[in-house]
């Protein structure tokens, strides 16, 4: 459907040539697997289509090599042709991942930590992980060839802005935990921007680089899905967010092209996404067994069934799962890159066992022993891409985790990488987010962590709207140097707030347990009960028991 709104398929009395053929199929459906899995298949290698009766572009790619249509009825051909009939040159990719996220079962979801971010909170932290360092440089290249080119060097001008477009055009962006790259895609929307702002100051200067964004991109040098790579263990996940790229990228460059046709093959196998866990690699998985090979299992955590007594709910010992080993356990690498940006799973340490089972938990800790145990399970890619920022392997990452970061079990990691000299140069410790698929509300982290010393901007939410999605609240900023628990006034209002709550608490509940004993006392004494309370000591709240203050 989008292939024949931008054009890539040709149109057929002013309809789209796909959607004339899902018509003329409504009373056939029999017809529709063979005649569909032959199109995909003509798309794939290009030429002459005896389905559509014309000359198809090669498409290539990864998307039709293996092409498995699905039987449909009349009434599914019917809502085909209903979508068919939208305008799908405006898609907004980011669709993908809310249908995505809907189709997947509760069970799915948290095993998988799903949660897809709207677009404006995918904005909030792209922009300071990847687009502001790129823009700053673009800044400081612009000023200089605008020196030259005041100078009258206007050859010099050029190369040097010619040198920055080829540096931007081998950026790498990483996301490991991808999804149906959201992420991805609105890095590479906003890269996009750039690299058209940087030509167009190659053609104020005179400068001869082919003549059109088509003969850049003929010879390769452009930005293309190629620079954004993910990491992604569902695989339904990581096939959309290789599509949700690619239309990305088409739909920029018939936005800035008009109808002309991209170089062919138009879809390329970058093999730039990953089916694969981002935190874990393992040689095998094997079944653990008792001393006589018999396999052992566990409950599943979830199946319950009503007690024959009471009638609650209780577990169902006959839903079981097996025991598993993980052979060779160990640290999953990721792809060389610049930037890291995204969204891992939201699964916390004491539902990690029962959402990823015992055998994976115990080589998870086993692999990461540096990482607490108390640790939820997102700070595993937050130490990891805070170790690769330490060792100078990436410019710069920006991760969303769940506002427990600020807790003292998650707060450790972000000291340890403080501790290595990564400095956070963006905090938002306290963000709303809502979960598409049920309406749950969610409190979120965004964190950026990069190598180079300098003052940090906190955003906190100054106000919130109901509703969720995007745009449901309002932040505020400030400037200062960002510690681990540095994300508020003074730089300790996240953690030392927090102390100063539970020394409140401790102290009202002392103070609610004196006065019941005085009422108690009192009462004694009335019924004719020896009175106590001249022997109750009386508590104010310079003499309160010391409460112990959370390490920073």
């Amino acid at each position: 459907m989008f292939a024949e709104d931008v054009g890539l398929l040709p149109k057929e009395n002013g309809k789209g040539a796909f959607t004339v053929l899902l018509d003329s199929l409504k009373d056939n459906p029999q017809q529709f697997v063979p005649l569909v899995g032959a199109l995909w298949q003509q798309m794939d290698t290009g030429g002459f289509s005896v389905v559509l009766r014309e000359t198809l572009p090669r498409f290539n790619g990864k998307l039709f090599k293996q092409p498995e249509v699905l039987p449909l009825d009349r009434d599914q051909i019917d809502l085909l042709l209903e979508a068919a009939r939208a305008d799908w040159t405006q898609v907004e990719p980011a669709i993908f991942g809310t249908l995505l996220e809907r189709a997947l079962s509760t069970t799915e979801r948290h095993a998988l930590g799903a949660h897809y971010t709207p677009r404006a909170y995918v904005e909030r932290l792209v922009l300071p992980t990847v687009i502001e360092p790129l823009r700053e440089e673009w800044r400081n290249v612009q000023a200089a060839a605008l020196l030259l080119a005041n100078e009258g060097k206007l050859a010099a001008a050029a190369d040097e802005v010619d040198a920055f477009h080829h540096r931007l055009c081998q950026v790498r962006v990483l996301d490991p935990a991808c999804g149906s790259a959201n992420f991805l895609y609105v890095t590479l929307e906003h890269m996009k921007r750039l690299e058209g702002e940087v030509l167009d100051q190659l053609h104020s200067f005179g400068a001869s680089f082919g003549g059109s964004q088509q003969r850049i991109e003929a010879e390769g040098l452009t930005v293309d899905p190629h620079q954004f790579l993910g990491l992604e263990l569902n695989p339904r996940a990581a096939a959309i967010a290789e599509l949700v790229l690619w239309i990305g990228y088409l739909q920029w460059h018939f936005r800035t092209n008009g109808s002309g046709l991209p170089p062919q093959p138009i879809l390329k196998d970058f093999k730039n996404v990953e089916c694969r866990d981002a935190v874990l690699a393992w040689d095998s998985i094997e079944l653990v067994r008792n001393e006589h090979g018999v396999p052992q299992s566990r409950w599943d955590g979830k199946t319950t069934k009503p007690h024959p007594v009471t009638g609650e709910q209780v577990p169902d010992e006959t839903a079981r799962v097996p025991l598993e080993r993980y052979v060779n356990p160990r640290k999953a690498e990721w792809p060389q890159a610049d930037f890291i940006v995204g969204n891992p799973p939201f699964i916390g340490a004491a539902t990690m066992r029962a959402a990823l089972g015992d055998g994976y938990v115990e080589a998870l800790r086993g692999a990461w022993a540096e990482v607490p145990e108390s640790a939820d399970f997102v700070m595993f890619w937050w130490h990891h891409a805070a170790q690769l920022v330490a060792q100078g392997k990436v410019q710069r990452f920006g991760l969303i985790t769940t506002n427990s970061l600020r807790q003292t079990f998650n707060r450790r990691v972000v000291q340890g990488a403080l501790d290595r000299g990564v400095s956070l140069a963006f905090a938002v410790p306290d963000h709303p987010w809502v979960d598409s698929t049920d309406g749950a509300a969610v409190r979120i982290a965004m964190t950026v962590g990069t190598a180079v010393a300098g003052e940090g901007r906190l955003l906190t939410v100054s106000e919130e709207r109901e509703g969720g999605g995007e745009g449901a609240g309002s932040i505020d900023g400030r400037t200062g140097g960002l510690a681990a628990c540095r994300f508020a006034d003074r730089g300790e209002r996240c953690c030392c707030e927090f102390a100063a709550r539970q020394r409140r608490h401790q102290f009202a509940g002392f103070q609610t347990t004196w006065r019941r004993l005085h009422r108690y006392a009192r009462r004694r004494g009335k019924t004719g009960g020896e009175r106590t309370d001249q022997a109750l000591p009386q508590w104010s709240r310079s003499d309160r028991p010391a409460t112990r203050r959370l390490a920073h």
